[in-house]
């Protein structure tokens, strides 16, 4: 038996509306409500009573209120820090993509929507919001307790929350896959990598875990900040950046001002014993000019570029060890 999807529809053009009535009604046992603009939208939601959506999809340009700021709007929402939002707009310029993504848009589909394409994008954000609930019931089942083991999985992607440009890995995949329908300008991807991530992740229990994972994402937000940027945490303790406006990272200088700032930090576990992350950077890789797989390609190439700078810290780390005590 298939579960009823609950989906609010937010677009001040009643043709719009009643096109994406059509659609939900063509697609199966969803259940559709719509607004008309922002703060409509917002009163539905604050209903006493009402039962929570499952999704999202909203226009941008509207008045009172853009789609953008009430994505910030659900995102400030406990109970929606996690539901899928699907930005379904005419508004195809890059800025628009890059503010959309940054306030916590899944995904983006833009105007005229091909009906077969709006649908594979709803599947797959009803597939993210099951996964999504059944991590955060982990991460949460370990918050009170240091002996409850760890439940997450290393190479997991995890949601880090109330962090400026940090977004979900799905999210960043989606966002990078619309850029390159467009143009991708200078963007550049590169990634930071948590040493002994594989440590951390034995010792700590999901939400101590979590708390970490969330604790170093600040840190490489408030470094980067200046530049425009969008990070996802990819899994494996490796965060993956896409940087834009032609800036190309120096990423031996990044790593140094990140472990500096970390060294500052104060970081703890359930017991208060101290933790001390540091990071590794990877190559920065040109996405310039890249199209489809390739382009999901350079996110996977960071991502392993920044890994095996890591490893090598550790081995070259290890090794000086052994050099030591032989001497």
């Amino acid at each position: 038996m298939e579960t009823t999807v609950r989906i609010l529809a937010v677009d001040d053009d009643p043709i719009i509306l009643e096109l994406l009535t059509q659609f939900v009604a063509a697609i199966g046992v969803h259940e559709l409500t719509t607004a008309e603009s922002g703060p409509q939208a917002l009163d539905i939601l604050k209903t006493p009573g009402i039962a929570p959506f499952d999704c999202f999809m909203l226009d941008i340009q509207m008045p009172q209120m853009d789609g953008i700021e009430l994505t910030k709007h659900i995102r400030d929402m406990a109970r929606y820090a996690d539901t899928p939002v699907l930005m379904v707009t005419a508004m195809a310029d890059k800025r628009y993509i890059d503010a959309a993504f940054a306030a916590g848009a899944t995904d983006y589909v833009t105007k005229p929507f091909e009906v077969n394409e709006l649908r594979a994008r709803v599947g797959m954000v009803e597939k993210l919001a099951a996964t999504r609930q059944m991590r955060t019931k982990k991460i949460f089942a370990a918050k009170s307790t240091a002996e409850v083991p760890q439940t997450l999985e290393l190479h997991e992607p995890l949601s880090v929350y109330d962090v400026d440009n940090v977004i979900d890995f799905i999210s960043m995949e989606n966002y990078v896959a619309q850029l390159s329908r467009n143009a991708l300008f200078g963007s550049t991807a590169f990634a930071f990598s948590v040493r002994g991530i594989e440590n951390f992740h034995k010792t700590l229990n999901a939400f101590e875990f979590n708390g970490l994972i969330s604790d170093v994402a600040e840190v490489l937000s408030d470094t980067l900040s200046g530049h425009q940027f969008l990070m996802s945490y990819g899994g494996d303790g490796t965060f993956v950046c896409v940087t834009e406006s032609g800036w190309r990272p120096d990423p031996e200088r990044l790593m140094d001002d990140v472990n500096l700032a970390l060294s500052r930090m104060e970081m703890f576990n359930n017991a208060g014993e101290p933790l001390e992350p540091r990071v590794s950077t990877g190559d920065a890789v040109r996405m310039t000019w890249k199209t489809g797989n390739a382009i999901m390609d350079t996110l996977g190439e960071a991502h392993a570029s920044a890994k095996e700078a890591a490893l090598k810290y550790e081995r070259n780390r290890h090794d000086f060890w052994l050099t030591e005590q032989r001497a």
